[in-house]
């Protein structure tokens, strides 16, 4: 029976595991980042009143997955008819386009009777397309510990003119939702214009929020909605996916791995690594349409290039088997998946010290992967030795005594054989090693006795 390192040498089972376990792996750090903290999709808590209070589990980062979860919460919302809807806030920022939405679905809600109130929890953020957020809802509970805005758009890589017309448009909009509910407009001019924030005390003092609370709860009691039956909405499972997939790091590691992985099958085939990176690459475009659908999609032009190129460079391993081109395609990939975010307007900046730490591992990674791509190409280029070829350097027994001609034993078969030192005969039992074939006849040696000492012992 074949050991298990046997069985992985000859069908390169382990390897193919490995390389799915790798990309598993760095998969999993973005994705547990982006869902760790999720909870169930809808919790209903029964209250004394008939009446419903719709809560919004905004624990997220602003992208399409919260925007979805947000239309999804309204449209339960006035489906029942319910009394109001809270949304219960800790969010760092995210997307403008889809912050945009969730305003447009508050403004509806108010228009159609269902007033929108926002709680920032204790030590809890409002910050970025947070703030906005809460600045088109009615009124602004601040815990203790928490903190509204800044409230300054970012255009990561774009021009100064796009910064620009983004903050100036930002401004506007900030301006308006504060004059519609009476706030203050000097200070949330300062909000936008110079990145400033307020603690819940001065968002407080500054008339940039509207009252204090402690708890969800308490925010219900002063509402007058404590009586009435909660329906807590979070993220669902699709959600999640497409807020991870809206995150512009995650979409170019996907369309790297993607592209490693079909390559790296042509080196070992097996149609699992093929079917990963396929199903990778898909995940990948879809999430660089997310991220752009709002902005300039002439703007992944330069980056789908560079992604192109990153692939060519990779395939090109198959051919030079050297490591070096699987490398340098990880570094030009890596390059695209900054790229991939530019003109597109984010609050605060898609790259902070986390995406830059997941882009080294990937290159660090990418090392290795070229090290192991070296490794099974040296291994494909080695002619293999078939039939009786193969027999050259294997041990075997004297069956017959060799003087000079007679029978060994090779793997269990008998073979003719004669013995290259002729004036001294190797006798039944001794060990032998092949040195040569010569039509249907072995040309054997006796065994160095050092191999014979370890064979005995």
């Amino acid at each position: 029976m074949k050991s298990l390192a046997t069985f992985s040498r000859d069908f390169g089972v382990l390897p193919k595991i490995s390389l799915v376990i790798v990309l598993v792996a760095l998969l999993s750090i973005p994705m547990y980042l982006s869902t760790g903290n999720s909870k169930y999709t809808v919790v209903f808590t029964q209250g004394t009143s008939s009446k419903e209070v719709v809560v919004i589990d905004l624990s997220v980062a602003i992208d399409q997955g919260s925007s979805s979860l947000v239309s999804r919460a309204f449209a339960r919302a006035q489906a029942d008819s319910a009394a109001a809807v809270v949304i219960d806030m800790n969010t760092p920022g995210g997307l403008l386009e889809d912050m945009v939405s969730i305003v447009d679905s508050i403004s509806n809600s108010t228009a159609n009777g269902i007033p929108v109130y926002t709680y920032v929890g204790n030590d809890s953020l409002a910050a970025s397309a947070g703030s906005y957020i809460a600045m088109a809802t009615q009124k602004i509970f601040m815990g203790p510990g928490s903190q509204i805005g800044p409230s300054t758009p970012i255009v990561e890589g774009g021009t100064a003119l796009m910064q620009n017309h983004t903050e100036d448009g930002m401004l506007s909009l900030m301006v308006s939702l504060a004059q519609a509910h009476g706030r203050n407009v000097t200070a949330v001019n300062q909000m936008v214009l110079y990145d400033i924030a307020y603690s819940a005390s001065d968002a407080l003092a500054y008339h940039v929020a509207d009252a204090s609370s402690e708890s969800l709860g308490q925010t219900l009691q002063i509402l007058g909605l404590s009586g009435d039956s909660v329906v807590t909405i979070s993220e669902n499972p699709t959600e999640q996916l497409l807020s991870f997939l809206s995150n512009a790091t995650v979409d170019g590691i996907i369309l790297l791995i993607g592209i490693i992985a079909i390559a790296l099958d042509f080196l070992h085939p097996t149609f699992i690594l093929s079917i990963v990176g396929a199903i990778l690459i898909a995940l990948g475009l879809i999430g660089a349409e997310a991220i752009q659908s709002g902005g300039n999609s002439a703007a992944l032009a330069v980056p789908f290039v560079l992604f192109a190129a990153a692939g060519a460079l990779i395939v090109l391993e198959v051919k030079t088997g050297h490591g070096l081109m699987l490398f340098a395609g990880v570094v030009v990939g890596s390059i695209a998946t900054f790229l991939i975010a530019y003109e597109v307007p984010y609050s605060p900046s898609p790259f902070g010290s986390l995406q830059y730490l997941e882009l080294g591992i990937f290159i660090a990674a990418g090392g290795m992967l070229a090290i192991y791509a070296r490794w099974i190409s040296g291994s494909l280029r080695k002619k293999p030795l078939t039939g009786s070829e193969s027999l050259i350097g294997k041990a075997g027994v004297v069956m017959a005594d060799l003087a000079p001609v007679g029978e060994i034993s090779v793997e269990g078969i008998t073979w003719k054989a004669k013995s290259t030192a002729p004036n001294k005969a190797i006798t039944k039992g001794e060990n032998v090693r092949v040195v040569r074939r010569s039509g249907l006849e072995l040309e054997v040696e006796p065994e160095p006795i050092k191999e014979k000492l370890q064979s005995n012992n």
